[in-house]
């Protein structure tokens, strides 16, 4: 990643965690408690889905910049997609993120701010923390979510 693209990518996840989108409750949506222990996230991801779609996903908590960005940006991106768009979508930022440092980056638009990530590979966890935790919650699974 050259010195530009990676200065812009810096800027979203430090503008989507200074001010995240989408930080709300959402009331009577399928919600899933997720948590990372070793870097001490803890949010709690919120979605509704109507016909198939996710139409509208939010969430709450504290974690760090990677982990609400991360957040932020997937409530940004998931609406209007159906279930399987989600799990192509999850699995797409999930090989983003986990590629070797010097790989071509996958164009997911604002999610490919997560590449940077890749660096530093303790920090992959708590970019697919909220990943995992909205996957959960639109499976109506009701567990906590953990990276351990």
């Amino acid at each position: 990643m050259n010195d530009e693209v990676s200065t812009l990518y810096q800027r979203v996840i430090l503008d989507h965690h200074r001010t995240p989108r989408n930080f709300r409750v959402i009331s009577g949506a399928a919600h899933v408690e997720g948590h990372n222990p070793l870097c001490g996230d803890r949010i709690m991801v919120y979605v509704q889905i109507s016909d198939g779609l996710i139409t509208d996903a939010a969430f709450e908590g504290v974690g760090c910049a990677i982990c609400i960005s991360s957040a932020s940006l997937m409530t940004e991106t998931v609406r209007g997609k159906s279930l399987r768009e989600l799990g192509r979508l999850s699995q797409r930022v999930h090989d983003l993120v986990t590629a070797a440092p010097g790989a071509p980056a996958d164009d997911l638009g604002a999610l490919s701010s997560l590449a940077g990530v890749r660096q530093f590979p303790v920090r992959v966890k708590c970019a697919l923390l909220p990943w995992h935790t909205l996957l959960a919650a639109a499976r109506g699974e009701p567990q906590t979510v953990s990276t351990e």
